[in-house]
């Protein structure tokens, strides 16, 4: 799975955990919408945009993930930028927000951009350094879960499945946050099968999410369901978008996206 579709799953389910992570009371999310935005010139696509709603003096946020060196990372991220102010007619001021795992992976060259980045616009975050309080929030701690060492994710993953049951009152958000769990150690174990984390947490990787089970509710039958499943990674190579394959499919988009994640992860892995 490509992280940057982790955070983009995060941050479209739980805005709040971005505002979290720049230091801003989480309310804040409820003002702002989140979504990814290309800009057709170029074909430059802007990770995630935080949108303020009706108040023009609220910030514009550019979201980057960036967890592979890149020296034109900043090159590209301002060209984004500037791009999507030009195009818009949108008048609020504008901060950019780079999340790398560490600073060993933050590699741009920075002297063109030097008055940029210490004019206190730019924010880069190092998940391995975000502070864990004595209460450390679970949108936090979900967040840091993507950056932990294997040896202990399996322990912070339960940790974290624990918090929520107890902690999360609302039965969608809950789901919401243990699928995301799940999601993230699925990407950190790539190699492990679906017996294997069906033991280590007590729950299958796929089948125990959300959107399988409203599917089999819904009348489809697991045998057809996992048929459609199957041609989801060839449809993906001849080209097909994950929209497009949802609707040809019938198939929850929620659930083409997980597959589409494992197929990424899988080619990732094979590089």
């Amino acid at each position: 799975m490509k992280t940057d579709t982790i955070f983009y799953r995060l941050f479209q389910s739980f805005p709040s955990i971005f505002f979290e992570l720049i230091n801003q009371p989480p309310e804040t999310a409820n003002t702002y919408q989140f979504s990814s935005v290309e800009v057709k010139q170029l074909a430059f696509r802007i990770d995630g945009v935080f949108l303020p709603q009706n108040n023009p003096s609220s910030p514009i946020y550019f979201v980057e993930v960036q967890f592979q060196p890149d020296e034109k990372l900043y090159s590209r991220l301002f060209t984004e930028i500037f791009l999507y102010l030009h195009k818009t007619e949108l008048t609020n001021n504008w901060r950019g927000v780079v999340v790398y795992p560490n600073r060993n992976t933050d590699t741009g060259e920075t002297e063109r951009y030097t008055e940029l980045l210490t004019s206190g616009r730019v924010t880069c975050i190092y998940l391995d350094e975000l502070d864990s309080p004595a209460s450390p929030s679970i949108a936090i701690e979900t967040v840091k879960l993507v950056v932990e060492p294997e040896s202990s994710a399996v322990t912070k993953a339960r940790e974290l499945i624990d918090r929520t049951k107890q902690q999360i009152d609302s039965e969608i958000a809950q789901r919401e946050f243990l699928e995301l769990i799940e999601t993230i150690i699925v990407y950190k174990f790539p190699k492990k099968s679906r017996e294997e984390i069906e033991q280590m947490f007590g729950f299958s990787e796929l089948k125990q999410t959300k959107v399988y089970q409203e599917a089999k509710q819904e009348g489809k039958q697991e045998g057809k369901l996992e048929g459609k499943l199957e041609a989801v990674p060839l449809m993906l190579n001849l080209g097909a978008t994950v929209e497009q394959i949802a609707e040809s499919l019938d198939l929850d988009i929620e659930l083409v996206r997980l597959v589409a994640a494992k197929v990424n992860q899988k080619e990732e892995n094979t590089q």
